[in-house]
């Protein structure tokens, strides 16, 4: 084999190594392509679960909130409003019936 021939077995030799070698990195690019594309189809999938939930937080927060009731009126202290009732009979501006029909009526309201 002379040197012609030499040179042509390398020149296959290396036009073959070439070829695999494109060809696995072709094929390598190919699944680090699908494992990209997979993760950016996980992480849109993950970003559309999310949005229903916190566009229903958002909605949420821009609701009116109800007022709290106001608390119930304090109901008068009933001893309070006897020795009042005692003090206007006492300065004699109720009279001792008009005493009696109040104090029948805070009584009964206690």
């Amino acid at each position: 084999m002379g040197l012609i021939g030499g040179m042509a077995r390398t020149a296959v030799i290396a036009g073959t190594a070439t070829a695999v070698s494109n060809r696995v990195s072709r094929r390598q690019a190919r699944r680090w392509q699908q494992q990209a594309d997979d993760q950016y189809d996980n992480t849109q999938q993950q970003d559309q679960n999310a949005q229903p939930q916190y566009a229903q937080q958002q909605y949420q927060q821009m609701q009116p909130q109800a007022a709290p009731p106001p608390p119930p009126a304090a109901a008068p202290d009933t001893l309070e409003q006897l020795k009042e009732l005692a003090e206007l009979k006492n300065q004699g501006i109720l009279t001792q019936a008009e005493f009696d029909a109040q104090k029948a009526k805070i009584l009964a309201a206690s």
